[in-house]
């Protein structure tokens, strides 16, 4: 996996990743264990999030599902796609996964989409951010025991984006969804160490507690 190096205190990356997710993602996978309004937690207004992230009339408050049908959405691909809340946390790696991923699509004619993944094999879905990255051919080549493996990926079609442009979009997916898995992240690793701190004075308390209390017993 290459390394997404994303910052959680990079509100602006997780108000882009937030609109890339809801223009691209959103129409088939959902984020059905967060809402809308918990987008403030990244410096957005109720009237932003409403205007610009939501279609619909729905409430800031709703989760971010999705309007596609399971039913539908089974048929069309094999399987219903995956909600993605929990996504940077159930898959090892968690944000450098993301980022990865969204960069390794390839064309593959034997697949029903016309494209495949390095990091997900035979992946049911197209790439929909093939307009903005551009067409990826594979590099193959044979080990010693004469497995196939992609060596590397070559853009043979440019995308709207240059390289650049695309690492940081992906970065900022990555970013936003890793947030959404956990939106705390940051308020428990403070606390962590407060907590770390109290238990050492504690611990030193403790000891000289243990030396009074003793002190007279033989």
């Amino acid at each position: 996996l290459e390394s997404a190096d994303i910052d959680l205190t990079d509100d602006a990356a997780m108000q882009r990743g937030a609109k890339y997710f809801v223009n691209y993602c959103q129409g088939c996978h959902s984020l059905k264990y967060f809402r809308y309004e918990n987008m403030q937690q990244f410096g957005l207004t109720k009237d932003q999030i409403r205007d610009n992230l939501m279609f619909g009339d729905g409430k800031v408050g709703d989760l971010m599902t999705t309007s596609m049908p399971v039913a539908d959405a089974a048929e069309w691909f094999g399987t219903a796609p995956p909600d993605l809340t929990l996504t940077a946390r159930l898959k090892h790696g968690g944000a450098d996964w993301i980022y990865t991923y969204l960069k390794s699509f390839y064309a593959d004619e034997s697949r029903p989409f016309g494209v495949n993944n390095v990091v997900f094999p035979n992946v049911g879905m197209p790439h929909v951010l093939m307009e903005l990255q551009g067409v990826q051919e594979a590099v193959k080549e044979k080990d010693e025991h004469g497995n196939v493996h992609v060596k590397e990926l070559k853009l043979v079609k440019p995308g709207r984006l240059s390289e650049e442009e695309y690492d940081e979009l992906a970065r900022d997916l990555a970013t936003f969804l890793t947030h959404v898995a956990e939106p705390v992240k940051l308020e428990r690793q403070h606390l962590g160490i407060w907590v770390m701190l109290f238990l050492l004075v504690f611990f030193v308390v403790s000891i000289l507690l243990k030396k009074e209390y003793w002190k007279d017993v033989h």
